[in-house]
């Protein structure tokens, strides 16, 4: 299998002129998904933005790539985020890609939800994706366009066990992007999704024995486990102005997973 992170050997990333100079955010940067985003999107030359709560990794990772600039914040705290927000368009001068990918999947069985849980979720894996989304509307407008990509989770496809909250969460992100494409298309913002399959994070790997990773495997199509970077390949075409014409919907990069 690729080890994770690099890329398969005998390839190199496609180049996006369009990308070259862009003003990126992104949630949930400093590790994972997030961080290969991080890493893809300054490779084509974007000024980038990304924010975390994991101050230590955040700030390894800004150091390591020159343009990049981490943020600390807890996205649950709105005031925080808007703050942050503020802040964050007023570096950039504006932003053009916004992705959407902070998330937490802690495992969870039904009983043991209480209206407090359900609410710390549902803040954690669904609000802030519409207050980020509302945030960067004015400077989009007044750029001409953008792109808005949320992260959602092939989980609920399947309906995986014990996420029951998760998955309330990542089917919603699907209706918000076609409600917020329809909303902002006019103004040439595109908004889309992107659906993961099991992607081979370090907290991924904490889910799984070598038995469960050989199931993951067997359930999809293709025979290599999906990397941070193939999901990043993957967003790179959906902020360019190669993906011009994309918008409302989702996109699937699950090796086929069913």
């Amino acid at each position: 299998m690729t080890q994770m992170g690099a890329v398969k050997a005998g390839t190199e990333p496609a180049i996006y002129p369009s990308l070259a100079g862009k003003r990126v955010l992104i949630t949930g940067g400093a590790s994972g998904i997030g961080a290969a985003l991080v890493e893809q999107f300054a490779r084509q030359g974007a000024t980038i933005a990304f924010l975390d709560v994991d101050d230590d990794a955040g700030t390894a990772l800004a150091d390591r790539i020159p343009g990049t600039h981490y943020h600390s914040c807890d996205l649950r705290d709105l005031d925080a985020l808007k703050a942050c927000m503020d802040t964050v368009i007023d570096q950039l001068g504006g932003i053009d890609v916004l992705l959407n990918n902070a998330a937490n999947d802690d495992r969870h069985a039904v009983m043991e939800v209480t209206p407090a849980y359900w609410d710390e979720r549902m803040a954690t894996n669904l609000r802030h994706l519409f207050f980020t989304a509302q945030a960067v509307v004015p400077a989009m407008q007044a750029a001409g366009g953008g792109a808005i990509i949320n992260f959602g989770s092939i989980s609920w496809h399947l309906g995986l066990p014990d996420l029951v909250l998760y998955q309330t969460a990542k089917a919603a992100i699907e209706g918000m992007t076609r409600g917020l494409a329809r909303d902002l298309g006019r103004d040439n913002i595109r908004v889309t999704t992107i659906v993961p399959g099991n992607v081979q994070t370090p907290r991924q790997q904490m889910w799984y024995t070598p038995e469960g990773e050989a199931e993951i495997v067997a359930s999809q199509c293709l025979s290599e486990r999906i990397q941070p970077h193939d999901v990043a390949a993957l967003a790179l075409f959906l902020a360019s102005d190669d993906a011009r014409m994309c918008t409302g919907h989702e996109y699937f990069i699950d090796a086929g997973w069913r």
